[in-house]
């Protein structure tokens, strides 16, 4: 994987639930710029989910394999969609927290990626 890549994404992750989390601390429910941030985030991912694919298919392989790695790259490139999406069902300070809590996950799934690689 690219590390440089991998510690973007999972900083930008980290700052997108800092920001979400405030937005919860002060009652607020998600807002368009929120969503921005989502994207942002979410085309990070895309680019890694898009990156470990070509790695993957020039032959390069993950020491704990290639399913756990692939598995790890889908679930990280549809982990802030998915926040995002519940966000707008629930329109309440909760839909920030849910962002939130996407963001921290999608974190810690870069560092696992990270691992899975042989990092």
């Amino acid at each position: 994987m690219l590390d440089a890549l991998t510690i973007a994404t999972a900083v930008a992750a980290l700052a997108l639930a800092a920001w979400c989390g405030f937005a919860a601390y002060r009652d607020q429910p998600t807002k368009d710029w929120h969503f921005i941030g989502m994207g942002v985030v979410t085309v990070l991912a895309l680019a890694q989910l898009i990156v470990g694919i070509v790695r993957l298919a020039r032959g390069e392989d993950p020491e704990q394999g290639a399913t756990i790695f692939v598995a790890y790259l889908l679930g990280s490139f549809a982990c802030v969609p998915a926040a995002g999406f519940m966000s707008l069902a629930e329109r309440t300070r909760w839909g920030s927290a849910t962002v939130a809590a996407g963001g921290v996950v999608l974190a810690v799934l870069e560092v696992r990626l990270y691992d899975i690689w042989g990092g």
